[in-house]
């Protein structure tokens, strides 16, 4: 099965509406600050969520104690419940402290004008946090080992997941990005060098602010192409008719939803034998990338990354696969750029 991550039920409609009222305003107004700012609504919706689970924590644990007056010994003990009674990642109780100190700055730094609020310093960032682990066990996929995946996809006729598979694998791009792509980015004029298709439309991607950030989006043609034929002689046949490539099978006029890309991670995981998560695509593409080498300057570029660091981070190639790319029994071996009609 999929990486599962830890979750608990910790919050319902009557805890939240037992909150102190005086909380509860802050909540709200911390929010509507960020908005104003123009956050992202996936970002204003994670701190809504966050601030619910610590404030419903602060009335059953702290008699409901307005915000303004949680010590920092009882900042202490909600993060000690987080790690030893809810079983969080200490990535996990970072974000959700995160949260809190935002809030916090929001008080002291936009509130202080206000009698009530003006002595009113942010301690919770006093608090050590405990050691950032990496929690789940990186899984780290072949070509080969991919390959069977969508040869068993397109024997079943799962035409649809075999065509999402390929795009993830030959394009990079994140879980959220994929349902974004629409049929006419797949033509002969969208064509680059023989190779490459690129989105004649910006496609959102992850970045600051409600709208993200606005890139083109590019995707290896050689190897997509033969899902994307199979999947659109699929469409045609049984009369799918949308401008998305992959759209919400009960309503076209949808693109694909992300909790149907989820559902979908047990399977691939059973089949594969080992955790899969889409974001590991993101990897794998990264990884042949550099495995044919292709520049990090121009991985970069193909991908939308603001630096060429992000290219060693996901690039899972060993230190010896490294270094054999240079030597064999004859000694330093003469290296060929491939071009992205290769891959």
């Amino acid at each position: 099965m999929g990486r599962t991550v830890q979750k608990n039920n910790m919050t319902n409609d009557d805890l939240k509406n037992a909150i102190l009222p005086e909380n509860k305003q802050l909540i709200t107004d911390f929010l509507d600050y960020l908005r104003s700012l123009d956050r992202a609504s996936s970002t204003i919706e994670q701190y809504e969520s966050d601030l619910y689970i610590f404030f419903v924590y602060n009335l059953q644990y702290n008699n409901n104690k307005r915000f303004t007056e949680i010590t920092k010994r009882e900042f202490t003990r909600f993060q000690n419940h987080g790690i030893n009674e809810w079983n969080w990642s200490p990535k996990r109780l970072r974000r959700v402290k995160s949260v809190i100190s935002s809030l916090s700055n929001y008080i002291e730094n936009i509130l202080d004008e206000e009698p009530e609020y003006s002595n009113y310093r942010n301690t919770i960032r006093k608090i050590e946090s405990p050691v950032n682990q990496p929690v789940f066990e990186k899984s780290v996929f072949t070509r080969e080992e991919l390959q069977r995946l969508l040869d068993h996809l397109v024997y079943q006729g799962d035409y649809r997941r075999a065509a999402v598979l390929a795009l993830g694998m030959y394009s990079g791009r994140r879980k959220s990005e994929i349902p974004r792509f629409k049929t006419w980015y797949f033509n002969d004029d969208n064509v680059l060098f023989g190779s490459l298709w690129k989105t004649p439309e910006t496609v959102r991607t992850k970045g600051r602010g409600s709208r993200g950030k606005q890139i083109n989006v590019y995707v290896l043609k050689k190897p997509f192409e033969p899902y994307l034929k199979l999947w659109m002689d699929y469409r045609i046949e049984n009369g799918i008719d949308s401008e998305w490539l992959f759209p919400n099978m009960r309503d076209y006029s949808k693109p694909i939803g992300i909790d149907s890309m989820n559902d979908w991670t047990s399977y691939f995981s059973d089949y594969l034998g080992k955790p899969f998560y889409w974001h590991s695509l993101r990897h794998f593409f990264t990884t042949e990338l550099a495995r044919n080498n292709i520049p990090a300057n121009v991985i970069q570029d193909i991908i939308g990354w603001e630096s060429a660091d992000m290219v060693k981070i996901y690039t899972d190639i060993t230190v010896d696969e490294n270094i054999g790319k240079y030597f064999d029994e004859n000694g330093i071996k003469k290296i060929e750029t491939k071009s992205l009609s290769d891959i």
